[in-house]
């Protein structure tokens, strides 16, 4: 395994565990929770694991340039975002524990529509997609996890797009609130949330004191 930056043992709470590990047997145990990997199957991607750190701002993927590379996060919080009219639009975001990157650009071949962005420093395992689709290829749990993978990206996407079709920002909001995304609201920038309900951070205030009298 490559690391691209030293540091010390990294800790990640699994549930109430806490464990102590190596980037590339964090991985190795995320991926078990979905698929068994022999380890005859997990050698054609370990090799190619390394770590980076991302400070608050930095891009670990940009909109216009062919995306290459996945991640898991360890530490931190991420967004994806477009741009319209010289306007971000956030679409998503993600937290410890949770696979991200470019994944339509890589599969394609074509530019990114979205950019990911650290909003504070995160540490984040790094797998090059080209070495995925190789194992893909040539390995039935590889290839289940492909599919489980692709799996969970739809499954965001129609949520997402159904929410901002079918749900008022009022009704987006509640949904924050009474869901698993309750950490939107706990650990993301006000401005940032409001920007992810399609609304004005004054509009998102208001939302928000409607709510509470309720």
């Amino acid at each position: 395994m490559r690391v691209s930056v030293v540091a010390n043992p990294i800790g990640l709470i699994f549930g109430e565990t806490f464990l102590m590990s190596s980037p590339e047997n964090i991985l190795r145990s995320k991926i078990g929770q979905l698929v068994p990997m022999p380890e005859e199957d997990w050698q054609l991607i370990a090799p190619f694991i390394t770590i980076r750190i991302l400070k608050k701002g930095e891009l670990f993927a940009a909109e216009g340039k062919v995306g290459k590379d996945l991640g898991l996060i360890l530490k931190g919080t991420m967004r994806h975002f477009y741009t319209k009219d010289g306007e971000e639009k956030t679409t998503y975001f993600y937290f410890e524990n949770a696979f991200t990157g470019p994944y339509l650009s890589c599969i394609t071949g074509q530019p990114s529509q979205l950019s990911f962005e650290a909003l504070c420093e995160v540490q984040i395992i790094v797998f090059p997609y080209r070495k995925l689709a190789e194992a893909f290829d040539r390995s039935k749990h590889w290839e289940r996890f492909g599919r489980l993978l692709a799996e969970w990206a739809l499954k965001g996407v129609e949520e997402r797009m159904a929410g901002l079709l079918m749900l008022s920002p009022e009704e987006r909001y509640i949904e924050l609130l009474n869901s698993n995304k309750r950490k939107i609201l706990e650990r993301i920038p006000q401005h940032l949330v409001a920007n992810y309900l399609g609304i004005t951070p004054v509009s998102l205030s208001r939302i928000r004191n409607r709510v509470m009298q309720k």
